[in-house]
């Protein structure tokens, strides 16, 4: 009865809190936010410029008295002023206007998150004006998200590939029986391009160009028609801009490393999971979610080192919050599901 009284006044929210990008799904409202997890602030006064897509556009690009900083590094937070600021600003852009009584959020969080990274979560959510904080772990948000049934007796694997972090998790009966977590994700083949670039043509490219890149002609695993890219960056020998012309036969060369690791986090995942939980994966495969999963070439990698199915999700992107607003929305039914936290 009081959470009705309140939700008068409130809006709750779930948050997918990514490294790349912050999702916000209100109740009875679906997804209303997806914006890159980015804080621009000013170096003298230390204020709040930007936030979202608007700072992320000035990443790079910044005169000296203004820096764009990602508060979130390896799915966890880095910054914690920055990302109080920034789960504040996202908070206020979906209230519309019911500031009379605080909301409850739900954050979807790592599976490997540490005691003390919950706590930093909670407590930036708490500071940015949340009543009450609910964490989740993304594999099982995104299980849920695309209707996987993590309540019943069975076996369901997600490999869940964020920006920051690669998620790799057996579940069954609410619960996650064994999970991989890695620090690897899109953010590590871009650095991955980046360092390619500068060893192969001595020619330094930004974040964001890379980004670019692995999206255009980036894969995994041989294209049947190879593909190739012009990029512009700046000469290190001569110190002037550049264009040169890279293949998607060199890309992959450059994501091997990150990929490898990928791979085998998977193969450490399905050499721990117990017997009858394998079975119900051979039988049910296993399923791709978040942006580094649209990587080309990626499952059919992964299905190869496995001899397993392996299945992208239609909308890997958005798993994770759908997930997390199916449970804000259910509390009761899904309660099971929420990460314990220990407050000291």
């Amino acid at each position: 009865m009081f959470d009705r009284m309140m939700s008068m006044f409130t809006t709750d929210v779930a948050m997918d809190l990514g490294t790349a990008n912050t999702l916000v799904y209100v109740k009875g409202k679906g997804i209303v936010l997806n914006e890159p997890s980015v804080v621009a602030v000013d170096r003298a006064s230390n204020r709040v410029l930007a936030v979202g897509q608007e700072a992320k556009a000035m990443l790079g690009r910044t005169p000296e008295q203004i820096y764009a900083v990602r508060p979130l590094q390896n799915g966890v937070i880095s910054d914690f002023e920055k990302t109080e600021d920034m789960i504040r600003e996202f908070i206020q852009k979906v209230q519309q206007r019911k500031f009379l009584v605080r909301p409850r959020v739900l954050v979807a969080v790592p599976s490997g998150i540490t005691e003390v990274e919950k706590r930093a979560v909670r407590d930036s959510a708490e500071a940015a004006g949340a009543r009450e904080v609910m964490l989740l772990a993304e594999p099982i948000a995104a299980a849920i998200g695309v209707g996987l049934p993590v309540d019943q007796p069975c076996g369901n694997m997600v490999i869940d590939i964020g920006g920051g972090t690669t998620e790799i998790a057996v579940m069954t009966l609410n619960g996650i029986v064994h999970d991989t977590s890695v620090r690897v994700g899109g953010d590590k083949m871009d650095e991955a391009i980046v360092q390619y670039v500068k060893r192969a043509y001595n020619l330094l490219i930004g974040d964001q160009t890379a980004e670019q890149i692995k999206i255009q002609i980036g894969s995994a695993f041989p294209l049947e028609q190879e593909e190739e890219m012009e990029i512009k960056g700046r000469d290190l020998i001569g110190g002037i801009p550049k264009t040169i012309r890279i293949t998607s036969t060199e890309l992959r060369e450059a994501l091997q490393e990150p990929v490898s690791q990928i791979v085998d986090a998977m193969r450490t995942s399905l050499e721990q999971t117990p017997p009858e939980l394998a079975a119900d994966i051979v039988d049910r495969g296993i399923l791709m979610t978040g942006g580094g999963s649209l990587l080309r070439g990626l499952d059919i990698l992964l299905r190869e080192a496995s001899n397993l199915p392996i299945t992208v999700s239609d909308e890997a992107l958005l798993c994770v919050v759908l997930g997390t607003g199916k449970v804000l929305e259910n509390l009761d039914k899904y309660e099971k599901v929420l990460m314990k936290t220990y407050r000291d």
